[in-house]
C-alpha cells in the first residue's frame, strides 16, 4: 500500500509555489503498484514495467523504398542515361536466390530484401522500361532509396524503458519486434468520493439549494483516462462519523483516495478532521489560482494498509486545474511513470490581464489565428472559479509564473492545451 511519512508537506505561514509543491512530491512519492504480464492488444494506456530491448534488427535487412529498380551505383554513367538488362524481379516477401551481378538491373518493389550486391534503387517514374531493359537517367546519389537493415531499430538497442506510458506507436513498436505480451504496471486502485449535504446525484429531483455533482463525474473520468481503476464511493453526508468510516474502508483497499472540497476549517467541513483522526493531513496553501486550498496526507486502514489521500478545492475549475498540475503527478508517480511533465507552447497573448505576484495563475483560453496568421491565445471571457464551462469552451490554459503582474497583447506566454495531459 502506499507510503508518505509523517513529515512530508508540513508547511505553514507563506502560500508554497507550485514548483517546490511539485518537487517534495518528486522526492516522497514512490511507486506501489505490482507488475503483470498481458496481451499487446490490452496494452494501451498501461505503464510499462520492463526496459524493451530489440532482439533482431528492423528492418531485418536492407530493403527497397520504393517501387523501382535496384542497380549497382558503380555501373552508372555519371553524366549520361544508362542502359541495363532486367533480370530477375523481386517482390516483398520473396528474396532472389543469388547476388546481384554487376551490369544488370533488378526490378523490385516496395519492402522487398534488397538483393546482395545492389546499393541504389530507381524509382519506376525516373526510369523509362523497354522490352527486358531499363534506361535509367543521370544525377542519382549513391544509396538512394535503399533502407538499411535496423536503421529503424538495431539489435541489442533499448527501444522503451520502464515507466513510460504505452501509446498506440508504442504498441506497434512492440509488435514489430515480435512481441505479443508486455510487462506492466498494475491499474493504481483509487477511491473517490463526494461530500455535501447539497450535492445530488445527476438524474434525481433537485430540491432548492442543491446541486448536480459534477465534480466527482469529472474526477472518475479523468483518472479512467490515466488507467487507474476507480472505486466510486458516491456522495458522503456532512457528518464526521460518516466521512471517517467511509475513509478507513476505503483504505485498507486502495492506493488513493480523492475527494474535492470540505477542507476548509467550518463547522460542515468534515474531511479534514476524519484525515487527521486516521492518519495525518499534510496540508499547504499552494500560490495558484484558481487552486487552493490542496492538501496531500495519509489515511490508515480499519486493519491493515494505508492510502494516500489528495483533498482538491471544491470549484469545479479549481478542481480541474489543481488535478491536471498536483494530483495528476502524484498519481503518475505513483503509477511507476517516467516524469510525465506536460508540454507548454509559447504563443502570442492575445488580452489584457492583470495578476498579484507570487502567484501562479492559470487563464483559460482559446486558440485563434491574428489577422498576421499568427496563433494567438486568446482569454475566455468569463473566469470564475465556478464556471465549468470555461473549461468545456477552452482549448488549455494559460500558465503564468508567480513574477509576472501584467500581460499585455502581443507578449508570449506559455500554453498548456488540454491534449497533453489527456
Amino acid at each position: 500500500m502506499a507510503q508518505l511519512s509523517d513529515d512530508c508537506f508540513a508547511f505553514g505561514g507563506e502560500m508554497m509555489a507550485v514548483d517546490r509543491a511539485l518537487e517534495l512530491l518528486s522526492g516522497r512519492l514512490h511507486p506501489v503498484t505490482a507488475t503483470r504480464r498481458i496481451g499487446l492488444a490490452d496494452s494501451l494506456g498501461h505503464v510499462l514495467a520492463e526496459d524493451v530491448v530489440a532482439p533482431f534488427n528492423v528492418p531485418p535487412h536492407d530493403n527497397s523504398a520504393v517501387d523501382g529498380y535496384a542497380v549497382f551505383f558503380d555501373d552508372l554513367t555519371p553524366d549520361a542515361a544508362t542502359l541495363l538488362p532486367v533480370t530477375a524481379r523481386v517482390a516483398a516477401g520473396h528474396a532472389l536466390d543469388r547476388p546481384g551481378r554487376r551490369g544488370e538491373a533488378v526490378r523490385i518493389f516496395t519492402g522487398a530484401p534488397m538483393p546482395e550486391g545492389f546499393d541504389t534503387v530507381l524509382m519506376q517514374e525516373d526510369c523509362k522500361a523497354g522490352e527486358g531493359t531499363v534506361v535509367i537517367p543521370p544525377g542519382i546519389r549513391r544509396g538512394a532509396n535503399r533502407r538499411r537493415a535496423g536503421e529503424d531499430m538495431a539489435r541489442g538497442s533499448t527501444v522503451l524503458t520502464a515507466g513510460r506510458r504505452l501509446r498506440a506507436e508504442d504498441i506497434g513498436l512492440l509488435a514489430s519486434l515480435g512481441r505479443r505480451e508486455v510487462t506492466v504496471r498494475t491499474a493504481l486502485r483509487v477511491a473517490v468520493f463526494s461530500t455535501g449535504d447539497e450535492v445530488r446525484e445527476p438524474g434525481v429531483p433537485l430540491e432548492p439549494g442543491c446541486i448536480y455533482d459534477a465534480n466527482r463525474f469529472a474526477l472518475i473520468a479523468a483518472l479512467r483516462q490515466l488507467g487507474c481503476g476507480v472505486t466510486d464511493l458516491g456522495i458522503l453526508p456532512d457528518r464526521l462519523d460518516a466521512v471517517r468510516g467511509a475513509l478507513e474502508e476505503a483504505a485498507g483497499t486502495h492506493d488513493v483516495l480523492i475527494t474535492s472540497g470540505g477542507m476548509s476549517t467550518g463547522e460542515e467541513d468534515h474531511v479534514k478532521a476524519a484525515v487527521e483522526a486516521l492518519g495525518g493531513l499534510h496540508f499547504w496553501r499552494l500560490a495558484i489560482k484558481p487552486g487552493r486550498p490542496v492538501a496531500l496526507g495519509t489515511v490508515k486502514g480499519a486493519t491493515k494498509g494505508a492510502a494516500v489521500f489528495v483533498g482538491l478545492p471544491g470549484n469545479p475549475v479549481a478542481v480541474m486545474v489543481t488535478f491536471l498540475r498536483i494530483a495528476r503527478p502524484i498519481l503518475l508517480r505513483l503509477m511507476g511513470a517516467a516524469d510525465e511533465a506536460p508540454a507548454l507552447f509559447p504563443l502570442r497573448a492575445g488580452f489584457t490581464y492583470k495578476k498579484k505576484a507570487g502567484r501562479r495563475e492559470y487563464v483559460r483560453a482559446t486558440l485563434a489565428r491574428a489577422a498576421d496568421g499568427v496563433l494567438t491565445a486568446v482569454k475566455h471571457p468569463r473566469d470564475g472559479a465556478g464556471i465549468l464551462s470555461s473549461m468545456v469552451e477552452s482549448d488549455g490554459l494559460v500558465e503564468l509564473p508567480e513574477e509576472i503582474t501584467r500581460i499585455e497583447p502581443g507578449m508570449i506566454v506559455d500554453f498548456l492545451p488540454f491534449s497533453e495531459v489527456r
